[in-house]
């Protein structure tokens, strides 16, 4: 690029204002660049903005799933239960943005429609329309140095294609969109859709509320009580006390999420120590189940044993057989899909007002005016929940018409899998950073301290570039073919590597297969991003 082409009006534009984009924007200006972000949403939050469904609460345990970059954030900020719900997120993500005056580089009701780089001047140029209130509003373009894509792994959502699904007269909600407002279930006939972690987390607090509630389940999911609880005083003073020695244990585990594991096999145990060490963890509960046996993700005589052992517990809870008997996984992996945290959610089945019905065969048949079918019968319904999940890691990506070297769009780019470097860089789109996808730890790692370790990569990037004069940083295809190989070379010895979940894109008809995260360890990663830097941005041409 020549001394006299024209400069673009921001360093960098972020796309989503969630915990991704507001750390990135605060990263940016602690470097003194410059920096806006569009959302479509009418306030910040991201995904806890959107995801307010009864029950909605995060799996990674409050005090590590916050920010980390601020001592005195830290100390002031006091969460009142073990997982937090939505409602706390969001207004933790609120108070940030206003604690940090992030609010006015905010553009919010604002979607980006169009991103294309331009070739003679190193710049992207960005097209955004108006959203939600402001829909109607004109398109407009900005230029920026760098495109960030903060747009989450989890937020463009799956809403499958039912037969008849305009005739029903009802009310047809998405869990990934529930309506701001209070939803009334009471004295209704619902139907929720999906046994996931949404239907999970939300069909205990449906069931108390609505007059009859039909799940309809095509796959019965793995799931341990999260064991959410308020957090005492005393814990909390304990661990503000010593943030920093937790904040470092994390960042050395392999999910950069601290808790108790035994790194020992299942069958270093006899088979009753064994049944009470699975019932200590499930005592602890949630993802940290999984920490009970240091095999059981990669020994399929070790997860065997743990299936064995939670059927049990699963027949245990639930009343009728035959209905247990649905709610257990039939040859799935234990944890090969994100394994799920409920709360009483196999006791929900016993009450009377509860009724599963399994369209594993035939699927949802088609809608009525007043229901659906399924399953040979009619269901009358007032309301139908479809938590039916997400397009995940890659749809808000290919969603964007981004347009790189050569006119090639990120949709073709990824049209037989997502190739990336690190995770940050992809091979013909110069100057755009994609936060927390494929090929980075991503959803295997507490995703607010990756944020921040990806936000200052980047940050650091950039004030490199701009020391040296430079305008321009690709991946190399080379490097990026390397890194792709890598992740699966990582994957391979893991028994998620072959499931049918969203980390692999099976949820979505005519997704490519692809195992797409970082399975290796969120040290390892780490490592592998601080060699580039240290090494010229090894991988990547600059100019």
């Amino acid at each position: 690029m020549g001394n006299g082409s024209p400069k673009p009006k921001f360093d960098a534009v972020i796309v989503g204002a969630g915990f991704a984009g507001l750390y990135m924007l605060h990263s940016l200006r602690e470097a003194g660049l410059s920096a806006i972000v569009f959302d479509a949403a009418p306030e910040v939050g991201g995904t806890w903005y959107w995801n307010r469904y009864p029950g909605c609460r995060c799996d990674i345990e409050s005090t590590q799933y916050s920010f980390q970059f601020d001592g005195a954030l830290q100390q002031d900020w006091t969460w009142s239960e073990r997982y937090a719900s939505q409602p706390e997120l969001l207004a933790y993500i609120k108070h940030v943005a206003e604690r940090f005056d992030l609010r006015r580089d905010i553009s919010l009701e604002t979607r980006v429609a169009a991103a294309e780089f331009d070739e003679s001047n190193d710049y992207w140029t960005v097209a955004t329309q108006g959203a939600g209130a402001l829909a109607d509003a004109a398109t407009t373009t900005v230029t920026a140095r760098h495109l960030i894509l903060g747009v989450g792994c989890l937020s463009t959502i799956e809403m499958p294609r039912f037969a008849d699904s305009h005739l029903f007269e009802g009310e047809l909600i998405h869990t990934g969109r529930w309506p701001q407002g209070d939803v009334d279930l009471a004295g209704k006939r619902v139907g929720v859709i999906g046994t996931g972690s949404s239907g999970i987390q939300s069909i205990p607090l449906i069931a108390e509320q609505a007059d009859q509630l039909f799940v309809f389940q095509r796959t019965p999911n793995y799931v341990v009580p999260a064991q959410n609880r308020p957090l005492a005083s005393h814990e909390v003073a304990q661990i503000k006390s010593s943030y920093d020695k937790l904040r470092a244990a994390a960042w050395k585990s392999l999910s950069a999420f601290e808790f108790e594991r035994n790194t020992g096999s299942v069958f270093d145990m006899d088979e009753a120590d064994r049944a009470a060490q699975f019932e200590k963890y499930w005592e602890i509960g949630g993802l940290p189940f999984l920490g009970s046996f240091g095999d059981l993700l990669s020994n399929k005589a070790a997860n065997e044993a743990v299936i064995a052992w939670w059927k049990s517990k699963v027949r245990h809870i639930v009343d009728d057989p035959a209905i247990a008997e649905l709610l257990i996984p039939n040859g799935d992996v234990f944890g090969g899909k994100r394994l799920c945290a409920g709360t009483n959610y196999f006791e929900t089945y016993n009450r009377s007002n509860v009724s599963l019905v399994d369209v594993s065969e035939y699927g949802i048949e088609r809608f009525t005016p007043t229901g659906l079918l399924a399953a040979g019968s009619d269901y009358d319904l007032d309301v139908i929940v479809c938590a039916t999940g997400f397009d995940a890691m890659t749809g808000s990506v290919v969603r964007i018409d981004i347009t790189g070297l050569g006119g090639q769009t990120i949709a073709e780019k990824w049209a037989d899998g997502p190739h990336n470097y690190l995770g940050l860089g992809i091979a013909g789109f110069p100057n755009l950073f994609n936060m927390q996808g494929p090929g980075s730890p991503s959803v295997f790692a507490t995703m607010v301290t990756g944020i921040e370790h990806q936000g200052d990569w980047i940050t650091d990037c950039i004030r490199s570039m701009n020391t040296n004069g430079h305008t321009r940083i690709g991946a190399t295809a080379d490097s990026e073919a390397a890194w792709v190989e890598r992740v699966a070379q990582v994957a391979e010895p893991s028994l998620r590597s072959n499931c049918d979940s969203w980390y692999i894109g099976s949820n979505i008809e005519g997704k490519p297969r692809v195992f797409m995260p970082w399975i290796g360890g969120f040290p390892a990663y780490v490592e592998a991003c601080s060699h580039v830097a240290e090494n010229d941005y090894e991988g990547f041409v600059l100019s």
